[in-house]
């Protein structure tokens, strides 16, 4: 505040108005192997839809782990998702030739401008073609004789050789002999005109065509001086020419486009590019040379720009905005007329089964720190046989941070096989005897089975996603389980459905059994943390309800940091805090609470050591677990008030 020593007016502002955010579910998080997407890097989704999108499809090699976050996603609608680096390669593009929708390999194959945008053998399936201008459409200026053979220049200086082998027969099919030094020479969309000045040519667009050679490709190989030259020969059948052409000179001329002209309509700018990229295989959209990305009239020049402002540099355009492809060698695009880059060499990787523990411990590491990322939730994915991936999710996330609840399952070879049923049981206690004692883990009792349709075939699944997402549905302070609100979604049945003897053993070594009821569906019967002892944190409801109230206090608090320590600040503190508890305690989440932040916790010694102490004092309340009814049958003249009391 100013200081004055004249007479005047001097204004303070006090911002008596902070309180306590609302509490709010933040996202969940999972990591493991997917068959897309970017690798060792945070990816929030918020839909099944988004999830492949970004991940790709499930397969038998990581089902497991996507079918976790899926459902996951079908009871919320945000999860942070990391792949891990599980030695996938990326594919590279390469200007290989293309005959007839066949990658023909004769030597000429280079390493292309574009690679797979991220590693995965999914990026096999893309095709990358782009033209300059020039090569957009290229009337080819030179004719000749039908009769006789002649060579000219054509787009890509491909060296084309005509000659005719005219039959006029009564069904006035012609044949018209095509050789050529490279490949493709004709390729669907070129056009052929043959007839003569006088009356005219005839068009004719190439669709078809028929190979006449030594073996599939029309290969020829003559050997010269010093290299080896190869032709490649065609046959192509066409109806309908006139019988005048017999008697008088024909001549033939090839109009040749680019192969992806149809879909910009129009050639670009000089010297710029127009870039087409495709499903080749049908492996990524499940239709065969589907497109995926357009760009057009892109530029080889860094400081080009749209009329926008933004950049029409083809390296920043692809690397911006491409989901599928990025820049490999600029220099090859640059120096290049027009091409074809079919992509090969990618790979998936080790499978979700054979990923080291190692490896899903660094994706997860991705998690740990609390001011990064915004939690409520981590998910295991796939189970693991021995527990270690669950107890370092325990230790090195979730007690950690202290602000999220980790999601574990047991293992499929603990509960899937039918040869193991009066084990089912055993093996999933050992497994939860093996996880560290903690309130800020959950485990369920086992896996389910469920549709994929994806594939068209049925999957085991670990439910911890289905846990995480029945907790999500609900306020924090609110058991996830029961008739009401623990009913799982998309299952057929489960792999080990306990009795009631088996949910009581379950549930005494801290084990969410998870059950069918004929008319009740598949429910969570249980909302136990693995603490291991009887407490209030003990149980999903008191743990979630303490993780909320202790963030939003905390993040309050830091307003707090650098004011005075006095009594205006300790009772601005007190009433920020009172009104947000006593909005949980009116929604049923707490029974009675009281905020202690005067002098009797901030003592002169505490000031002195510039501390601010409070003391909160919460009274949780807990859910229902046993329900005891007690029917009495009295004679017809007793009055109730008479018994009433007596029984308890």
């Amino acid at each position: 505040m100013a200081f004055s020593v004249s007479p005047s007016v001097i204004v303070r502002e006090v911002d008596a108005s902070a309180a306590v955010p609302a509490i709010a579910t933040p996202p969940a998080a999972v990591a493991g192997v997917f068959r897309w997407g970017p690798v060792g890097e945070t990816v929030l989704v918020s839909s099944e839809n988004e999830l492949v999108e970004r991940f790709g499809k499930p397969n038998d090699n990581n089902f497991e782990t996507f079918f976790v976050a899926a459902d996951y996603l079908s009871y919320a609608n945000a999860l942070w998702v990391v792949r891990a680096d599980n030695g996938a390669a990326k594919a590279g593009g390469y200007t290989t030739l293309v005959l007839d929708g066949e990658s023909v390999d004769e030597g000429n194959s280079a390493a292309g401008a574009f690679e797979a945008l991220y590693p995965g053998a999914l990026g096999n399936a893309i095709e990358v073609s782009y033209a300059k201008s020039t090569a957009f459409s290229n009337d080819v200026a030179a004719v000749g004789d039908l009769l006789d053979t002649f060579t000219f220049t054509a787009v890509g200086n491909t060296s084309l050789s005509f000659s005719s082998e005219l039959e006029y027969a009564s069904s006035s099919i012609d044949l018209l002999v095509v050789e050529t030094d490279k490949l493709p020479a004709i390729s669907s969309g070129d056009t052929i005109e043959i007839g003569n000045d006088s009356v005219g040519y005839q068009s004719l667009v190439v669709s078809t065509f028929t190979e006449t050679a030594l073996d599939q490709y029309g290969v020829e190989e003559e050997t010269g001086n010093t290299a080896l030259i190869t032709h490649y020969q065609y046959e192509i059948a066409f109806t309908s020419l006139y019988k005048l052409f017999e008697t008088q000179p024909s001549k033939v001329k090839l109009t040749r486009k680019w192969s992806a002209s149809s879909t910009f309509g129009k050639a670009p700018s000089t010297n710029n590019f127009h870039i087409l990229v495709k499903d080749k295989t049908g492996a990524i959209t499940g239709e065969e040379g589907a497109i995926l990305e357009v760009y057009n009239d892109v530029s080889t020049s860094a400081s080009a720009t749209k009329l926008d402002g933004s950049s029409n540099y083809f390296v920043d355009v692809i690397d911006n905005g491409s989901d599928w492809i990025a820049v490999a060698n600029s220099a090859a695009l640059v120096a290049a007329t027009s091409a074809v880059e079919t992509f090969g060499g990618g790979t998936d990787g080790t499978t979700e089964t054979a990923t080291s523990i190692g490896t899903l411990a660094a994706a997860y590491d991705l998690f740990a720190n609390s001011n990064e990322i915004d939690l409520s939730f981590v998910l295991q994915g796939k189970g693991d046989q021995n527990g270690v991936l669950a107890n370092y999710l325990i230790s090195n996330v979730a007690d950690s941070r202290k602000d999220v609840v980790a999601f574990v399952s047991p293992s499929k070879a603990d509960v899937v096989d039918e040869n193991k049923t009066n084990t089912k049981l055993a093996n999933v206690i050992a497994y939860r005897n093996r996880l560290q004692n903690s309130s800020y883990w959950f485990m369920d009792s086992g896996y389910k089975y469920r549709y994929d349709k994806y594939n068209d075939k049925y999957r085991w699944v670990p439910l911890n996603g289905d846990m995480a997402g029945l907790a999500s549905r609900v306020e924090p302070f609110e058991s996830p389980a029961g008739y009401r609100k623990g009913v799982i979604k998309n299952v057929v049945k489960l792999a080990f459905n306990p009795n009631k003897a088996q949910r009581d053993q379950l549930y005494s070594a801290d084990v969410n059994p998870v059950m069918s009821q004929v008319g009740q569906g598949i429910v969570l019967f249980g909302d136990k943390t693995g603490l291991g002892l009887p407490s209030a944190f003990d149980r999903i409801n008191v743990r979630r309800l303490f993780i909320a109230v202790e963030k939003a206090i905390a993040n309050a608090a830091q307003s707090f940091l650098f004011e005075l320590n006095d009594e205006f600040s300790q009772t601005q503190f007190r009433n920020i805090v009172e009104p947000f508890l006593r909005e949980i305690q009116g929604r049923r989440g707490i029974i009675d609470f009281r905020v202690i932040s005067d002098a009797t916790v901030n003592t002169p010694a505490i000031i002195d050591q510039g501390k601010f102490r409070a003391n909160i004092f919460i009274k949780p309340a807990r859910s229902i677990n046993v329900i005891e009814l007690t029917f009495v049958a009295t004679r017809t003249g007793i009055e109730f008030e008479e018994i009433v009391g007596s029984i308890s």
